[in-house]
């Protein structure tokens, strides 16, 4: 059973028992069950919020300031909904892990990107929220002379989900419709102070007591790859190859790009070696390389041979293809171990550009095309292209040969300037190396650890408008920016390793500091989202609430009759746009495609 079907077995469960038991007297008067909802009444903390609110001018000042962040938002998030839902209807996306339903639920474990490792934090995150913001009702209440019936906190099964001030409704009434706006404003204004405070925390101290630990993480490791013959897991960290200091990433790429070893010794952070015999793993294939396709490679194939001798690297497949543009590799099957031969064009996998050198030379652009020589320089991969130009003239004319099955065609370029600077042009637009064939003699993708600590502390942006947009989109950022390949939920797990702390907060040892970091991140996260998702202008949410007092303040100008209905044609037509947006933006790639 998958995690969500014994989320809902348990939640049915427990709806059961609770409403049992509330049919039997044994749930206290304050508290109301209504099947898995359960809602806490209380009367406690009024007095507090009464001495509290007692410099009013001065809260209805900060108040003031959060209606007019709540109105820009308000205006913000209508016409980006807007304008969603219309590209959705125009040009359907394809249904990605984001619009699936399972991930709209704030439910770690059974959401995607919620692991439940930081399911403390994110608790404590959703109650500092929660928290605050109904706080902020309750206390502009006071301020406004607005009674409080009770205050409380719903829960979905035992997980608290939202908080609850109860106004009084004749109390409620008789205040202003500015002292109403300001009360409605005040929970999303105090969401916001909150993730001002908490992010600034974690640029500021917190961040910069976390360091990257030296050496070149293991985000993963390719099936059937070197790296996982040699049993390098998930989460080591690399620290020496064949004796040499690995300091980063970049260290390891290119200690591997320069060693033609097909034997390595990799030594780990915890002291292992590991003795790994590099291979040829097709780790990606283009669709339309020439060796793809019925009997030719697939991914986890791993190419042994080119033209007879023997390969186990990238750059090892190049220099056996030498001169040859057709070469025939010997590889072996991923799924049998059969082992198998194909052949083809090896080259640069590249589009000829419409009006460009090569095209005026005769070159087809319907699909793309194999480049294999410039000038009589071997070309497999970009950076040959870029060495075969780089001492030539715009205006000089070089030969170009592109290989296409067993033949090769040989055009003659008058080389052009380039679009982008004075350098020689012939006019291609994309390009893969090796024909399309994604090659890993080593077998790990590399875990972004400094990346994400630079976006965790604000120096992978200049602005704070971009820092915030970046750390917002940390628990997804995989699927959004291809340049991280793994979705950050915090300092748990195997990531933790490639971390370490430095500085005075040492003291409170690398757990201490990571819960920490994980703690004001998901609150920063939970309450900058909470406030957005209540300044949506639809009810009930407050920014609905803060709509129809904007529309009574305006009606009540017009020369209409009935106020009051056009009040309500005007909130309930909003609203209901509103929601047709949020349902296509979590449906619409289903429904339409």
């Amino acid at each position: 059973m998958s995690t969500l079907l014994w989320v809902l077995v348990g939640v049915l469960g427990y709806s059961l028992a609770a409403v049992a038991l509330d049919r039997r007297g044994f749930i206290p008067e304050y508290i109301n069950v209504s099947g898995p909802l359960m809602t806490v009444h209380t009367g406690r903390g009024r007095v507090f919020l009464t001495r509290l609110a007692r410099p009013k001018r001065g809260w209805r000042a900060l108040a003031n300031v959060g209606v007019g962040i709540a109105l820009v938002t308000m205006v913000g998030t209508f016409l980006l909904l807007i304008l969603q839902s219309v590209s959705i209807l125009q040009s359907p996306p394809t249904s990605t892990v984001l619009q699936n339903p399972r991930n709209a639920l704030v439910i770690p474990g059974v959401n995607e990107f919620l692991p439940l490792s930081v399911a403390p934090e994110i608790v404590i995150g959703l109650l500092i929220g929660l928290v605050v913001h109904e706080g902020g009702h309750g206390l502009l209440c006071r301020v406004e002379d607005i009674d409080i019936d009770s205050m409380g906190v719903v829960l979905f099964a035992l997980l608290p989900i939202g908080a609850f001030v109860e106004p009084d409704e004749e109390s409620a009434n008789a205040a202003s419709r500015g002292a109403r706006t300001r009360m409605f404003a005040a929970g999303v204004l105090n969401n916001l102070i909150v993730t001002a405070v908490v992010f600034a925390l974690l640029f500021g101290p917190v961040g910069s007591a976390i360091a990257v630990a030296p050496g070149a993480g293991v985000g993963g490791v390719f099936p059937g790859s070197a790296a996982d013959f040699a049993g390098i897991e998930t989460g080591d960290r690399i620290v020496a190859v064949d004796g040499e200091p690995i300091e980063s990433d970049s260290d390891l790429s290119s200690t591997l790009t320069d060693s033609d070893a097909e034997t390595l010794t990799v030594t780990l952070a915890n002291g292992n070696e590991s003795v790994v015999e590099r291979s040829a793993l097709i780790t990606s294939l283009a669709a339309d390389s020439p060796f793809a396709g019925d009997g030719g490679l697939a991914i986890n194939d791993t190419v042994t041979a080119v033209d007879g001798t023997t390969v186990a690297s990238e750059r090892a497949i190049a220099d056996a293809a030498g001169n040859a543009s057709v070469v025939t590799l010997t590889y072996s099957d991923g799924e049998t171990g059969e082992e198998r031969t194909t052949t083809g064009p090896l080259g640069v996998l590249t589009t000829v550009a419409e009006d460009g050198p090569l095209d005026d030379a005769g070159a087809p652009t319907d699909g793309r095309v194999v480049i294999t020589s410039i000038d009589g320089e071997r070309i497999v991969g970009f950076d040959d292209v870029e060495a075969a130009l780089t001492d030539r003239e715009p205006g000089e004319t070089v030969p170009v040969v592109i290989a296409d099955g067993e033949a090769s065609t040989e055009y003659s370029v008058d080389l052009g300037t380039h679009p982008n600077d004075d350098g020689a042009y012939i006019g291609i637009i994309g390009s893969e190396p090796l024909s399309g064939m994604g090659v890993d003699s080593f077998g790990v993708t590399p875990y972004p650890a400094e990346n994400f600590l630079g976006i965790l502390t604000g120096a992978a942006s200049d602005g704070l408008a971009g820092a915030l947009a970046l750390l917002l989109i940390l628990p997804f950022a995989a699927v959004i920016d291809p340049n991280l390949p793994y979705n950050f939920a915090g300092f748990v797990g195997s990531n933790a390793g490639f971390y370490e702390v430095v500085g005075p907060l040492a003291a409170l040892g690398d757990g201490g500091v990571f819960l920490l970091a994980n703690v004001l991140f998901w609150t920063g996260w939970i309450n900058f989202n909470l406030a957005l998702f209540n300044c949506i202008p639809a009810f009930p949410l407050d920014g609905g609430r803060i709509l129809r007092a904007a529309a009574e303040s305006v009606v009540s100008r017009l020369p209409v009759g009935s106020k009051p209905a056009f009040t309500r044609a005007i909130t309930t037509s909003i609203g209901l746009v509103m929601l047709v947006s949020l349902v296509l933006m979590i449906f619409g790639p289903q429904l339409l495609n």
